[in-house]
Parts: C-alpha cells; sequence; structure tokens
C-alpha cells in the first residue's frame, strides 16, 4: 500500500506535466493564414481651398481590402476605394476673386498599395507564440486616385496613417484607422489657383482628403503546416 501511495505521488506530477505539454504544443499547432480579405465603411473629408478643417464636411466612404502577411507584426496590402467630397466657396474662411460661390460634389474613386506594421505581433497567441488580439498600427502607401467634376482627372496619393486592429474570433479581423491622402493636385474641387499664381514645389497648396474607416476581414489561405512557417 505504502509503495502505491509513493509511486502515485512520482507519476501523477509526471502526468499533469505531459498534458499541460499537450495543451501547450496543439495551442502553438493552430493555423496561420497567409492573407485576409474584406471591406470597409467610413467617412471621407476634404482639405483644400474650400475646407481647412479634417473633420468637416465628411462624406460616406467605401473600401475593398486584400492583404498579405509578410509575418505578423507587417503585411502589404492593396485597397479600392470610392467616396464624395463636397464643399462651398461660401463656407470658405478665406476670400478668392471668383464673381459666384461655387459649389462642387466631386467623386473620389482610389487604388492603392500600402504597407502596414503593427507596434507588436498581431493574432489570437494560439497560432504565434507572444501575439495578441489587439495591436496598434502605422501605414504608408503609394496610390492613384481619379477625381470628377470640372477638370477631372487622375492624379497620385501618399497615404500615411494609423489604426488599431482586433480580433473577433480566429480568422476574423476589426479595425478602426484614420489616413490621411497627400496629393500634388490642386483640381479635387475641381478649381486650380485660385489667385492666379502658380505653387512651386510638388505638394504646396494642393488639395487633399483623409477617411476615417472601420473594416471587417476575413483570414484567409492557410499555411502549411509541415512547411516553414514564422514561429520557427
Amino acid at each position: 500500500m505504502k509503495e502505491n501511495v509513493i509511486w502515485g505521488r512520482r507519476i501523477l506530477p509526471l502526468l499533469i506535466t505531459f498534458h499541460l505539454s499537450l495543451f501547450t504544443a496543439a495551442a502553438q499547432d493552430d493555423p496561420e493564414y497567409k492573407m485576409e480579405a474584406g471591406a470597409g465603411i467610413g467617412l471621407v473629408a476634404y482639405t483644400g481651398d474650400f475646407n481647412g478643417n479634417l473633420l468637416k464636411g465628411m462624406q460616406p466612404w467605401g473600401t475593398l481590402i486584400v492583404k498579405y502577411h509578410l509575418n505578423p507584426r507587417s503585411a502589404v496590402g492593396f485597397n479600392l476605394g470610392m467616396g464624395k467630397i463636397k464643399g462651398s466657396s461660401n463656407n470658405a474662411e478665406t476670400w478668392y476673386p471668383i464673381e459666384e460661390p461655387y459649389e462642387f460634389n466631386n467623386t473620389l474613386t482610389e487604388g492603392l498599395f500600402r504597407y502596414e506594421y503593427n507596434f507588436w505581433a498581431y493574432g489570437t497567441g494560439k497560432e504565434y507564440r507572444g501575439a495578441r488580439r489587439l495591436a496598434p498600427f502605422v501605414t504608408i502607401g503609394l496610390g492613384v486616385v481619379h477625381h470628377s467634376g470640372e477638370n477631372s482627372g487622375i492624379t497620385m496619393s501618399l497615404p500615411i496613417g494609423a489604426g488599431i486592429k482586433y480580433k473577433i474570433g480566429q480568422r476574423l479581423n476589426l479595425i478602426a484607422e484614420w489616413v490621411f491622402r497627400i496629393t500634388p493636385c490642386d483640381e479635387l474641387d475641381g478649381r486650380k489657383d485660385l489667385y492666379g499664381i502658380k505653387s512651386s514645389g510638388l505638394f504646396k497648396n494642393t488639395d487633399c482628403y483623409s477617411v476615417l474607416q472601420l473594416a471587417l476581414t476575413y483570414d484567409i489561405w492557410m499555411k502549411c503546416k509541415t512547411c516553414h512557417n514564422d514561429r520557427d
């Protein structure tokens, strides 16, 4: 009887350790995914000759999103977005030499490539050791935007912004972000050089726009479990 008790005392810790090791291994063996895809909705605001406030006159905006995960801390992606920008010379704080009040209601359609960097590893923590469900990030990229209205055309954009993402489930992501788009164009509002004085410099006295957005994406394209992965 005494020997059985001693034997049990020796075996029990070993069994507990064994089961814990199995649980840890299983937790780290959850699948990783190479990509995510989804959509976002938000508000876009124009900044230019007829509006100097980043949050004034915001209009609806929609985006389709595709991202490729380079590793748990960074990704590259492509966004296809569309929205409206509105404004009026009556609301401008600056006087312009125009005879009649000017109003515009133009459509922006953009396609942009962007790089995203998380401040720490992002995930459930079960597919990559040390990953967290909540992660802030910064982003920068390069895009092309078409603007309608008077003097419609195509120009480049330089998106710079930040946001925060939260992994709702194993494959579902909720993302909130604010991204400012700098452009070399002064015709997003349909008017250029209102004082008749040409400006020098790529981004001097040009029109810009910013997007405040909430997006939902879904992880796709599972990584090969037997191949090299980010946790090795």
